[in-house]
């Protein structure tokens, strides 16, 4: 077999790196992953986390390896957000930057591994200006991640698997930036018929408590094969 080198003389070689808008959701604020880049050019910046796509390997591989390295998570929700590539985004080199933006629950991932990285989790307000053209790739995700959350159940993929209606609508009220109705809320996913109620009760915030309830998968995709479809 013929290296790939053999090919493609004489034109331009750009190097690919992948870069990771990973959301968070504690303390009732959808809250976003940063680090304090470690190298030049633009060292102790904020960025997003990110790295250089290794040879023979896929856009897709590097992400999950790049997310992976700085949280200890693997198959989670990820999803790629788009390609970046304007001639002087990084003052580095010519760097080609695919996109992903993640979903993961904040209390799962290895805090320790993430603190050797430099990273924080900050809510959306707090972010500070990033590097090269990272600000663009947030408001690009928070777009995508907002149109998704409306059609599609990935909202569960922040909450832990037993949560309350209320720390639900919180989750909605954060991605979307706008207070919810909460009675109509309630009866809408409650009418959706894809969450199990649980016997346990969250009593954090009172004696009384709150129902917990589980996001019912199996069912959803039932409902989903007969033509179900979610909406928020």
């Amino acid at each position: 077999m013929e290296s790939a080198s053999t090919f493609y003389t004489g034109v331009p070689r750009h190097l690919v790196a992948v870069d990771g808008i990973i959301f968070g959701f504690e303390d009732s604020r959808l809250k976003l992953l940063v680090i304090q880049r470690k190298v030049d050019p633009k060292q102790g910046e904020w960025s997003l986390v990110g790295g250089f796509v290794q040879e023979g390997e896929s856009t897709d591989a590097a992400a999950a390896r790049v997310l992976k390295q700085t949280t200890g998570l693997e198959n989670i929700f990820m999803d790629q957000l788009g390609c970046y590539g304007e001639v002087e985004r990084d003052s580095g080199a010519r760097v080609i930057s695919i996109a992903y933006y993640a979903l993961i629950r904040v209390k799962e991932h290895d805090h320790i591994l993430a603190e050797e990285h430099g990273a924080h989790w900050l809510e959306l307000h707090q972010i500070p200006p990033l590097i090269f053209d990272h600000g663009r790739m947030i408001a690009d995700a928070l777009k995508k991640l907002r149109d998704n959350a409306h059609f599609h159940p990935i909202g569960f993929e922040l909450l832990p698997e037993k949560f309350t209606l209320s720390q639900l609508r919180s989750l909605y009220e954060e991605i979307y930036q706008h207070e919810l109705d909460r009675r109509n809320f309630r009866k809408k996913l409650l009418a959706m018929n894809i969450l199990e109620k649980l016997e346990e009760k969250d009593k954090t915030t009172s004696k009384k408590g709150a129902h917990l309830y589980r996001f019912d998968k199996q069912k959803y995709e039932q409902l989903t094969r007969r033509g179900f479809v979610f909406e928020i």
